[in-house]
């Protein structure tokens, strides 16, 4: 009996997802936990492992294609033993997918090319090693295509890059937000642990300040008791929010090294859905990039989001004197609807104030 598989429940209250892309093809004979498909969300592309041995017998979803939670991606078979049974297996395949020969020889990629060129890899011979098709042979069948009639370079906003753009325009559209901006001395603090200090400094806060630790729910504020802050991290996919758990409990080491992994697997494109779930404040910092300072859009459903930006050398007047001191600036952007100008103020010069003890 054949194994349906469906778009599963990715957590985080996400209700749908893009098939980034397929790792299978029809006619594919797979083992479990063997790499299925990758799905992008509005937080990151997750590799999804295939849940049942077998044969993939028909894929319902084109890559592009954005279904809700619960849709029917694939179908996969019990494995056939014989080579009748892989000829009905291969004249089951749906013509939109395409004819897909078990015996050719591609990488996905040249794969992914040839089913957007509307090519069939089975009539072409390949030129690579041990019979290989390359994206030279591909394209080299491909009919020539007609002038463009547009002006520039134009391609879909897809992936991560689509799910950012979705999730930001929602959060500029239904909260109101106001930007705090104040300095900070930095001269005593190590920068080299700058985010760590900036992960404690801020779960400390927001215990005075519960209302910034909060997410919106329907019509309800919800106040959360821990403290589970996520860091934005650009990468060549787009930006994405890894989770650092307990912040309030553990140790500047500890955190610094979950930081450091956390960063390694977002600009390696692995991190799981487990790391990317439950937020309860988000930091974002770009280093030098960052510029003075900038105005983030909050990371909803949380209600706030602490800014940290350039460091470096400037005249402060201190005592009477003008002195060179090491600054930066640290903002507060919140949703006004729930919060105080005054509570988010006060919230960003409690952090202040610890990042200078």
């Amino acid at each position: 009996m054949a194994y349906e598989f469906k778009l599963p429940d990715l957590g985080e209250g996400l209700t749908e997802g893009e098939i980034a892309r397929w790792l299978v093809q029809e006619g594919q004979e797979i083992a479990e936990d063997d790499p299925l498909v990758e799905i992008a969300t509005d937080k990151t592309t997750v590799e999804i492992p295939s849940p049942a041995a077998g044969v993939v017998t028909k894929i319902y979803v084109a890559e592009g294609d954005v279904v809700p939670v619960g849709t029917l991606l694939i179908e996969i078979a019990p494995s056939a033993h014989d080579l009748d049974q892989k000829q009905t297996v291969a004249r089951a395949r749906p013509a939109h997918v395409g004819t897909r020969s078990a015996n050719v020889r591609a990488t996905p990629i040249v794969r992914r090319i040839a089913q957007e060129l509307g090519i069939d890899l089975a009539t072409i011979t390949g030129t690579g090693p041990q019979g290989r098709i390359t994206e030279d042979d591909v394209r080299g069948t491909a009919p020539a295509a007609a002038p463009a009639q547009t002006e520039g370079r134009r391609e879909p906003i897809r992936g991560v890059k689509r799910q950012m753009f979705e999730h930001l325009t929602r959060a500029h559209r239904e909260i109101p937000p106001v930007t705090w901006v104040e300095e900070c001395d930095f001269t005593d603090a190590d920068l080299k642990l700058l985010l760590p200090l900036t992960l404690k400094a801020v779960a400390a806060s927001l215990a005075e300040f519960p209302e910034l630790n909060a997410r919106i729910e329907e019509n309800e504020l919800v106040y959360l008791d821990r403290y589970d802050l996520g860091v934005a991290v650009q990468t060549e996919q787009g930006l994405v929010v890894p989770v650092v758990r307990a912040c309030d409990s553990r140790s500047l080491d500890e955190i610094d090294a979950d930081v450091k992994r956390l960063a390694e697997a977002a600009h390696a494109g692995k991190l799981t859905p487990e790391e990317l779930r439950g937020g309860t404040f988000t930091v974002t910092s770009a280093g030098k990039s960052a510029g003075l300072f900038t105005t983030p859009l909050i990371n909803h459903p949380q209600v706030a989001i602490l800014g940290v930006y350039r460091i470096g050398e400037r005249p402060v007047v201190r005592d009477g004197a003008v002195v060179v001191r090491r600054m930066g600036n640290i903002s507060v952007t919140f949703d006004h609807r729930v919060i105080d100008g005054k509570r988010a103020a006060d919230f960003g010069l409690a952090v202040i104030a610890r990042l200078q003890a």
